[in-house]
């Protein structure tokens, strides 16, 4: 039996998402079956509090077919079945769960600020890397924002904490302004030159973020208006 709970961190379980999928609760277990494999063999997932499980049967022994989670299992069958197991696998999980990555409350903040004033979505790019995200300018696919979970000491500050952070756009020529290495600093693996960066742990208001998200929306589309905003409280 393989165990889900690597490829559910950082997830939020949606459990009627579960029913309308075709789960069917028994008890307080939610329990998915499928034939896949030419109907050879049945996959059998099972999400609770206490367990989030899956396992393939071989239908015609009535064994768990253990090779699929077997890495150095090669060839061509196992292969083949391996495919369609993930594939289902990663289908339950793309539609039935959502991403619940970033937890303090400016970053809660500022998703909601993105969503009902450009009603645009945090976009997980990275499967390998699921505490980054992007904000993308629908108009034409530009980055405006990144949400990142990174080590202090990435930013050059001596910690090894943990925090939760915003890469912005800001006006060339103009970042050495505002980037303080206090509450602003350079654009964390961004052009340090374009792009800046805000811990989101309240030490620098939510307003004041709100005007630089504002102004790197701008920037993206080629509008160079500026910072709306007052800069006196950054």
């Amino acid at each position: 039996m393989r165990n889900l709970e690597k490829e559910l961190k950082n997830k939020t379980i949606d459990y009627k998402k579960l029913l309308e999928y075709g789960f069917v609760k028994e008890n307080n277990c939610y329990i998915f079956k499928n034939k896949i494999y030419n109907n050879q063999f049945e996959m059998i997932v099972e999400i609770s509090d206490n367990i989030k499980a899956s396992k393939l049967i071989d239908i015609e022994n009535e064994d768990e077919y253990i090779l699929v989670d077997i890495e150095d299992s090669t060839g061509e069958f196992v292969g083949k079945v391996r495919n369609e197991y993930e594939s289902q696998l990663q289908d339950i999980i793309n539609k039935c769960t959502t991403y619940n990555v970033f937890k303090n409350t400016q970053s809660k903040q500022v998703i909601n600020y993105i969503k009902e004033k450009y009603n645009d979505d945090l976009e997980f790019l990275w499967q390998k890397f699921d505490d980054n995200a992007v904000w993308r300018n629908k108009q034409n696919s530009k980055w405006y924002g990144l949400l990142l979970t990174v080590s202090k000491r990435k930013l050059g500050i001596d910690s090894e904490e943990i925090v939760e952070i915003i890469d912005l756009r800001y006006k060339k020529g103009q970042v050495d302004e505002i980037v303080d290495n206090i509450k602003v600093y350079p654009g964390y693996h961004m052009n340090k030159n374009t792009w800046i960066t805000i811990i989101l742990d309240g030490s620098l208001e939510i307003k004041t973020i709100y005007d630089l998200i504002n102004n790197s929306y701008n920037l993206s589309i080629g509008n160079k208006c500026g910072i709306t905003g007052d800069k006196s409280n950054i």
